[in-house]
């Protein structure tokens, strides 16, 4: 009986805002046939980045990209392993001989070394093997020596965990997604100078082993054969790799993000400029880390993808709306301390204007 080959996993990290989902795009758009899962990890009660990642041209219908991509409800995946990652790892498992890679998407705020650690699961190891830890980073926000394009609603997000009490907890954070990496992207590394660019590698690289390679992108432009098939096999190496998180969880049952809510709010078809200017608003007046959602716009026939970071929204119209479809506007905010009632109330009175 022929032994199946471990399945390789690369698992794509970085701080919110830095490019981890049009990475994948990027990888599943250029999979080549490769049979790929995705394991999507976000907040948000509509799984809008499964939405957009069911989106790419991998080669297969709609049905079957369902089946591939599988997405864990909590936004922060070292909470959640051992609730909702090891099932869906285990059926993974069980499908290996129809698949070549798994790609994992972490949140902004997942830390990468609890989840490469439940790689050394018996049940796991014995079927799959880390191919790389991929850290995505923003490199203006760097430049900036901010680390995070929104430095204070990444930061109120981190001191969410009451046991941290550091100078410095948004750069610790970021050296702790570093400190995992088998590779490190260096991104929109279009949007800053040359010298700017070269003091961000320098910076990045002093948190780094020096086997592990630094390389620069644009929108996550990076050849297929860079990013799969590096062999890293983390799951051996990640204990001696030291994070500042590292003492956290030791004996401590309380890691809790809830108080980052996380909620969903339907409206009817909207102008598109309004809805941008009034949820700009809410974002500046609410401290709103994240939106994403869909939009219904009057008079187009196709519907509208948005996805915000902070005051920053990308927007463009995906697909035609479907002739029994419901025209409705889903979004879903992501913040501290946010009314659900009150955000709405403030959407329809703006966009009735």
């Amino acid at each position: 009986m022929k032994t199946l080959a471990k399945l390789p996993v690369t698992i794509v990290t970085g701080f919110l805002g830095s490019g981890k989902t049009t990475l994948l795009r990027h990888m599943l758009d250029n999979a080549h046939g490769r049979r790929i899962a995705v394991i999507v990890n976000e907040f948000g009660e509509l799984g809008i980045d499964g939405e957009i990642l069911k989106q790419c041209s991998i080669g297969c219908t709609e049905e079957e990209a369902s089946g591939r991509v599988y997405e864990l409800a909590n936004g922060c995946l070292c909470c959640t392993v051992q609730e909702e990652f090891f099932p869906v790892m285990r059926e993974l498992v069980a499908r290996r001989a129809d698949l070549d890679h798994i790609l994992i998407e972490t949140s902004g705020l997942a830390l990468p070394k609890p989840l490469v650690q439940a790689f050394q699961w018996p049940e796991i190891r014995s079927a799959c093997t880390v191919d790389a830890v991929i850290t995505v980073v923003d490199s203006p926000a760097v430049a900036a020596g901010t680390f995070a394009a929104f430095p204070d609603q990444v930061d109120a997000q981190r001191k969410l965990d009451p046991n941290l009490d550091h100078e410095s907890p948004l750069h610790e954070l970021f050296a702790d997604q570093l400190a995992s990496a088998d590779l490190v992207i260096l991104n929109k590394a279009d949007l800053i100078s040359p010298q700017d660019l070269a003091r961000v590698r320098l910076e990045v690289a002093e948190e780094l082993p020096p086997a592990v390679k630094v390389i620069e992108a644009s929108s996550g432009r990076v050849p297929l054969d860079v990013l799969i098939g590096l062999g890293a096999g983390s799951e051996e190496h990640i204990d001696s790799r030291h994070s500042h998180h590292d003492h956290h969880h030791e004996g401590e049952d309380d890691h809790d993000h809830d108080a980052f809510d996380s909620i969903s709010i339907e409206l009817p078809q909207a102008d598109e400029s309004l809805l941008l200017d009034a949820l700009t608003q809410l974002v500046v007046k609410h401290g709103i880390l994240r939106v994403k959602g869909f939009a219904a716009i009057a008079n187009k026939p196709m519907r509208l993808l948005i996805q915000g970071v902070g005051t920053r929204f990308d927007k463009h119209f995906d697909r035609q709306w479907g002739a029994d479809e419901a025209r409705t506007t889903r979004l879903v905010l992501i913040g501290q301390e946010l009314d659900a009632a009150q955000l709405e109330a403030q959407l329809r009175a703006a966009l009735s204007v």
